[in-house]
């Protein structure tokens, strides 16, 4: 899709309408500005972009999708399915998430211009009302899993003291606050995705760790234990359940963040995000999508919300996979957080200087703390691990994922594509806006009555 050929019909913030020469004049991250050269400065950041190569990012994508959330996938997912309706939809949903994936890879460059940012994409071919919602669903999706994340460490560290201290007098929330500041730590001294490298491999080391353990334990457990695999609930309950379950299936292998992940990739970006793509929907799918299985089959609808809270074995076992567990997250959850660091970095550090300049290291300690902060008091106020997956699923990565990309497309390319992908495309928008609405009140179904049952700060 180059700038030769016909105007594409595209809309600046202002609305007005716009034709590919006047295009390139258009930045959405700083509004209708140019800089002095009167070049816009669409690709400004803090963070390191066109660097990586591709086998950086793939690894980087399995482990931090192969977090502490997929020990809740069994609970999330196959509890409300059930055993034909659960692999049916994880099947159907990876290879439509796959699909959806690789399109927006493709429309990471329009007309010769690189796209680093989601909201800058959307904002340029849609308008600004559409750059302003992208925002919001991407920073809502990275806070919400981010608070995830830190109750996924607090029951870590909970379960590893449970082991020597049965009676505990320590509740969840300090645990939490634990997390909290050794998230703040790593993402204070790994300021960027691209500095991710050497912890790539480490935490590589912690997931095969407690995946390999988890799966023991389960297999073993599972061999001897007497399990019920019955749906339970009203019919109105298992309605709501089951959309809960595919949200909670989106959750586990889309990030809302595909443009920002993009940017990191050398040249050529497309092909390079492809091959990744490639990578985590095959490797990093399958373990995931096994240990969700191998769950549900070991404890079956009494499966819990974390997994090595069921598994009995050897002490040492279910501490060191706590242990790795942990350890996993600190990093995993740094990835899902780029974009908001990017996004303030950007704002307020000083991109003439080092981004271990005295200043740039006061404001990102700022901004770092500001973040884990209301993060931290969020999971602990609230630690309804489940909710938060159902959310994210629902009413952020369903429109991120696989309803923009389709709009886009369909702005983008205009007269060029078939009656038949038109109609494809058109499908995809409604269905899944339908899906959106559908999941998300589901969602809040869940919240509302987790609160009846449930108060704030419960030590769960």
């Amino acid at each position: 899709m180059n700038s030769s050929g016909s105007e594409m019909g595209i809309r600046d913030p202002a609305g007005s309408h716009l034709t590919s020469s006047s295009v390139s004049h258009l930045s959405i991250e700083n509004g209708l500005t140019v800089n002095k050269n009167g070049q816009d400065d669409h690709t400004r950041t803090a963070h390191i972009i066109n660097h990586d190569p591709w086998y950086q990012l793939a690894p980087l994508l399995v482990v931090s999708f192969n977090g502490g959330y997929i020990l809740g996938f069994s609970n999330f997912i196959m509890k409300p399915l059930g055993w034909i309706w659960g692999t049916v939809f994880m099947a159907f949903l990876a290879a439509i998430s796959l699909y959806a994936n690789c399109l927006l890879a493709k429309l990471h460059i329009i007309d010769g211009r690189r796209f680093i940012r989601y909201r800058d994409l959307m904002g340029f071919t849609l308008g600004r009302e559409m750059y302003y919602m992208t925002c919001s669903l991407q920073f809502l999706n990275f806070i919400l899993g981010n608070v995830g994340f830190l109750l996924l460490s607090g029951r870590a560290l909970k379960e590893i003291y449970l082991e020597f201290n049965k009676s505990s007098m320590m509740t969840l929330q300090e645990f939490i606050i634990i997390s909290g500041v050794l998230y703040f730590a790593f993402a204070f001294l790994v300021p960027h995705l691209s500095a991710m490298r050497f912890w790539c491999g480490i935490s590589a080391f912690f997931t095969i760790i407690y995946i390999v353990i988890v799966l023991k334990m389960s297999i073993s457990n599972g061999q001897s234990n007497s399990k019920n695999y019955k749906i339970n609930g009203t019919n109105q309950q298992k309605v709501f359940n089951a959309l809960n379950g595919i949200a909670a299936i989106i959750f586990t292998s889309n990030s809302g963040m595909l443009p920002e992940l993009q940017a990191t990739l050398k040249q050529p970006a497309v092909r390079n995000m492809q091959r990744a793509l490639y990578f985590q929907f095959s490797i990093g799918l399958l373990i995931y999508y096994t240990v969700t299985i191998i769950g549900y089959w070991a404890y079956g609808s009494s499966v819990s919300e974390y997994l090595l809270s069921d598994v009995s074995g050897p002490k040492w076992e279910k501490v060191l996979a706590n242990a790795a567990m942990f350890l996993q997250s600190i990093i995993s959850q740094h990835m899902f957080c780029a974009v908001v660091h990017e996004s303030f970095d950007t704002r307020f550090s000083y991109q003439d200087e080092s981004e271990f300049s005295r200043r740039n290291i006061l404001i990102r300690f700022i901004l770092r703390s500001l973040f884990f902060t209301v993060n931290t008091f969020t999971a602990a106020l609230l630690p309804f691990l489940g909710d938060f997956v159902n959310l994210i699923g629902s009413l952020s990565l369903i429109p991120l994922t696989f309803i923009f990309p389709s709009l886009i497309y369909l702005k983008v390319k205009g007269q060029k594509i078939s009656g038949a992908g038109k109609i494809w495309h058109w499908l995809n928008v409604i269905i899944f806006s339908f899906l959106t609405v559908a999941t998300t009140v589901s969602s809040f179904h869940s919240i509302v009555d987790n609160a009846r049952t449930y108060h704030v700060f419960a030590n769960t």
